[in-house]
C-alpha cells in the first residue's frame, strides 16, 4: 500500500492526536526516571559551572530506594486471576480449569517479569505497559523433518509479554477508562536501523529512505533509523439479534436479519419467537504494520480488546486532561536540597583552606620551606624569629545550618512520598512490634493506589485472555493447568461429556471452553508459596496454645512445611486420623470395607430373626446376638483410626465368624464358607 492508501493516512492522523495528547506525560516521566533512576539530579548548568570551578557536585539519591520499596512490595503480592462462572451454562469445574490455565500461561511466558516491569516503570514515571500475543506452540530447527509433522504445528498459546521501553506506546487519546479497556486505538512504534529494516522487510516497496515521501513525516525518518508502527485499531458494528425457540425447546440466538430470512423461506414452522429483537455492540480489532508511506502488514486479531495493556501511577484528571505523576514527582526539589546541603556542607568541612599561623613579621623566615607546608606535610619541628612563637587560627567547626537544612529535606522527602524509616526497615523511635508494624502500615497505605493501580491492569490483562481462550484453544487437544501451588496437570479440552472405559468407567473429564460464560476476579496478597509458609506458622502457635489439636491437625501442618520428607509424614499421620477426620475412604483398604458390608447385612438378618421369634428364648438370644454384634461394630469404629488395616481386617473376620448364622446370612454366587454357611470375606483366608 502507498502513501495515498487512507489507512496509511488515517494512522498518520491518529498518530499526530496520540503524540499531542500524551507529549506533557512523556517528557515528566522521562525527567522522573532519569531524576531518581539515573541520579541525574542537579540542573545541568550548574552542574557544568561547578565541574569548571572544581567544586563538589555530590547527589545522594534518596529516592531509589523509596522506589524499590513499592515496587518490591507488589512482586511479593502479586494479584492472582481466578475464574468463576457468570451462567447456568457454565461449569465451576471448568472455571477451575480456566483459572489453572491462565496460571499455566503465566508462568510459560514469564508474566511475572512483564507484571514486574510495568509497576516499576509507573512507579518511577507515572506510566507502564505489556502486551498479550499469540505464540506458536512448537518451534523447530531450520533442518527439522517437517514431513511427519500433524496439525498441532498449527496451535497457538497465549502468551504475556514485557514492553521495555514504555515510550513506545502511544494510547487512545480519548480514552477515560482506568484499565484502558475502552482504547479503540493504540501505536506502537519502533525506530529501526535502516540495515535492519531493509533485512526484516526486504519487499517493501519504499527503500529509499532519502526520498521525498520519507521526509514529509517528522520523526518517522532520521540518518540512523527508520520508524515502524504497530497500528491497533478497534471498530466497533452493531447487530440486531433475535431469541427464538427451535421445535424441540431449544433456545437459540440469531441475527435477526437471519431469522427474517428464513421465515420469508417458510422455514420456521415449529419456531417461536421468545424475546423482542435487540441491538448489540461487536467489536473487530486489526492491527497494521505501516512505516511512514507504507503498510507492510495487517493482521486480523481473534479477540474484542486491543491487547496491549497500561499500568498507570498516580492519576489525576483536569478539564478532561489525564495527568500521570510517578511517585516521586513531588519530592525533587527536597532531593534537590539535600543535594545542596549536604555538597556545601562537604565543601566547607573538607575542602576549605587550612587554617593559616598568624605571628609578627619576620617569625617566618627561618625554616621558610617548613612554614610554607606546615598545612599539607608533617614536620618534627619548625623554627621561629622573635619571642612570640606563630599561632594557628582556630577551626571554625562544622556548618551545622547547613546540615540542618539537609535534615529537613530528608524529612521533607518522607513526607512527601509518605515512606517514612519503619517502612525502609530503618529504627526509629517506636519500641514495640506493634508500632512499627503500625508506621509501616502508613507506608503501605500513602502509596497503595500503585498497587490498586496494577490490580486493575491484571484484571483487564484476564479479560483479554479469557475473551481469547475460547477462540485459541477451538480444536480438541490436552492443555497443560497450573495449581496455585505451582503443580502442574494435563486436561483434554474441546468435549463437554466424560470419555468411558470398557467397564463404563468415567477415566477423563473433558472441558468445552467455549460453552458458557464466565467471570473474573483479581486478588492481591502473598504468593501460595509465602501463604503456606505463614499458615505453617499459625499452626505451630495454635498447637503451642492448645496441644491437644496436635492430632487431629498434624498432617495438615506437614503438608505446609518446606523440606524434604514432608509429605510422606503428613501421609502417615493421616492414618492416624480419627475415622470422622479422614477423607471418603477413610483410608480403609477396599477389601475391609467389602466385608464391613457383608457385617452390616449380618446384622440386618439377625434383626429380622429378632422380630419373627416366637419363642421367648429364642427372642433372648437373639437379642444377645444383636447387642454383641452392635458392641463389635462400635468397637471397630472406635478403634479403626488408630490400628492398621490388617488389626482391621482381623477384627473383621474374628466378628463375622463368631456371629454368622449358618444357612441365613447373605449368600455368594453359589459359593458358601468352609461350614457350609455364609462366604468367608472376600480376601480373608480360612
Amino acid at each position: 500500500m502507498k502513501k495515498d492508501d487512507p489507512i496509511l493516512s488515517e494512522a498518520i492522523e491518529v498518530f499526530g492526536r496520540c503524540e499531542d495528547r500524551e507529549s506533557l506525560n512523556r517528557r515528566e516521566a522521562e525527567s522522573d526516571i532519569r531524576f531518581a533512576r539515573l541520579s541525574e539530579q542537579w540542573p545541568e548548568n550548574i552542574r557544568k559551572q561547578r565541574e569548571l570551578d572544581r567544586r563538589p557536585v555530590l547527589t545522594i539519591n534518596k529516592l531509589g530506594p523509596i522506589i524499590r520499596q513499592v515496587v518490591n512490595d507488589a512482586r511479593q503480592n502479586r494479584p492472582s486471576i481466578k475464574v468463576l462462572p457468570a451462567d447456568s451454562k457454565a461449569d465451576p469445574e471448568t472455571a477451575e480449569v480456566i483459572s489453572g490455565l491462565i496460571r499455566n500461561i503465566e508462568q510459560a511466558s514469564n508474566a511475572d517479569v512483564a507484571y514486574d516491569t510495568g509497576v516499576d516503570q509507573a512507579v518511577s514515571g507515572g506510566f507502564g505497559y505489556w502486551r498479550v500475543n499469540l505464540r506458536y506452540t512448537n518451534e523447530f530447527p531450520a533442518d527439522a523433518d517437517l514431513s511427519a509433522l500433524g496439525p498441532e504445528v498449527f496451535e497457538q498459546d497465549i502468551a504475556i509479554e514485557r514492553i521495555a521501553n514504555q515510550f513506545a506506546v502511544f494510547g487512545d487519546p480519548d480514552s477515560t477508562a482506568a484499565d484502558s479497556s475502552d482504547w479503540n486505538v493504540c501505536f506502537v512504534i519502533d525506530d529501526m536501523p535502516h540495515a535492519t529494516f531493509k533485512k526484516r522487510f526486504p519487499n517493501a516497496a519504499e527503500t529509499d529512505f532519502s526520498s521525498d515521501a520519507y521526509q514529509t513525516t517528522t520523526g518517522w525518518v532520521t540518518e540512523d533509523s527508520v520508524r515502524v508502527a504497530e497500528y491497533w485499531k478497534r471498530e466497533r458494528a452493531q447487530k440486531r439479534i433475535i431469541g427464538v425457540q427451535k421445535p424441540d425447546g431449544e433456545p437459540v440466538v440469531m441475527v435477526a436479519e437471519e431469522w427474517e430470512k428464513l421465515v420469508k423461506e417458510g422455514q420456521t414452522e415449529g419456531w417461536e419467537v421468545v424475546t423482542l429483537p435487540r441491538v448489540i455492540d461487536c467489536y473487530k480489532v486489526t492491527q497494521y504494520l505501516l512505516t511512514a508511506v507504507e503498510v507492510l502488514e495487517t493482521t486480523e486479531w481473534p479477540g474484542t480488546y486491543i491487547p496491549i495493556v497500561p499500568v498507570y501511577g498516580d492519576e489525576v484528571n483536569l478539564k478532561g486532561v489525564r495527568y500521570l505523576r510517578s511517585l516521586i514527582r513531588d519530592a525533587k526539589d527536597s532531593s534537590r536540597m539535600n543535594n545542596y546541603w549536604r555538597t556545601m556542607a562537604t565543601e566547607l568541612v573538607a575542602l576549605a583552606p587550612k587554617a593559616p599561623f598568624i605571628g609578627r613579621k619576620g617569625a617566618f623566615e627561618t625554616d621558610v620551606s617548613k612554614w610554607a607546608t606546615a598545612n599539607t606535610a608533617n614536620h618534627s619541628y619548625i623554627e621561629y624569629d622573635g619571642a612570640e612563637a606563630p599561632q594557628r587560627q582556630p577551626f571554625a567547626g562544622v556548618p551545622a545550618g547547613a546540615l540542618q537544612e539537609a535534615l529537613n529535606a530528608s524529612d521533607d522527602i518522607k513526607a512527601v512520598t509518605g515512606i517514612y524509616d519503619a517502612s525502609l526497615g530503618a529504627k526509629s523511635n517506636e519500641t514495640s512490634g506493634k508500632a512499627i508494624m503500625a508506621r509501616q502500615r502508613e507506608g503501605d497505605v500513602s502509596t497503595f493506589h500503585f498497587i490498586d493501580n496494577l490490580t486493575r491492569a491484571i484484571r483487564h490483562t484476564g479479560r483479554i485472555i479469557l475473551d481469547l481462550i475460547p477462540k485459541v484453544y477451538s480444536t480438541a487437544r490436552i492443555i497443560r493447568i497450573m495449581g496455585e501451588d505451582g503443580t502442574p496437570e494435563d486436561r483434554q479440552i474441546k468435549q463437554e461429556y466424560e470419555v468411558a472405559n470398557d467397564n463404563g468407567d468415567a477415566i477423563i473429564r473433558m472441558h468445552d471452553l467455549r460453552v458458557g460464560r464466565y467471570d473474573l476476579t483479581v486478588t492481591a496478597g502473598p504468593g501460595f508459596t509465602t501463604r503456606r509458609e505463614e499458615a505453617a506458622t499459625q499452626m505451630i502457635e495454635l498447637i503451642r496454645a492448645y496441644p491437644d489439636a496436635a492430632p487431629l491437625i498434624g498432617d495438615l501442618l506437614a503438608k505446609n512445611l518446606d523440606w524434604p520428607g514432608a509429605d510422606e509424614i503428613a501421609k502417615r499421620l493421616e492414618k492416624m486420623l480419627p475415622p470422622q477426620l479422614r477423607d471418603e475412604q477413610g483410608g480403609i483398604p477396599p477389601n475391609v470395607q467389602q466385608d464391613m458390608q457383608q457385617m452390616a447385612q449380618a446384622l440386618q438378618v439377625l434383626q429380622q430373626r429378632l422380630a419373627q421369634a416366637e419363642d421367648k428364648n429364642a427372642i433372648d438370644r437373639a437379642k444377645i446376638g444383636v447387642d454383641q454384634y452392635k458392641a463389635e461394630t462400635d468397637r471397630m469404629t472406635a478403634v479403626q483410626g488408630a490400628m492398621t488395616p490388617e488389626a482391621v481386617q482381623m477384627i473383621v473376620l474374628q466378628t463375622m465368624r463368631d456371629l454368622m448364622v449358618p444357612n441365613e446370612l447373605p449368600q455368594g454366587e453359589g459359593q458358601t464358607g468352609p461350614t457350609g454357611g455364609a462366604p468367608e470375606p472376600s480376601g480373608l483366608a480360612a
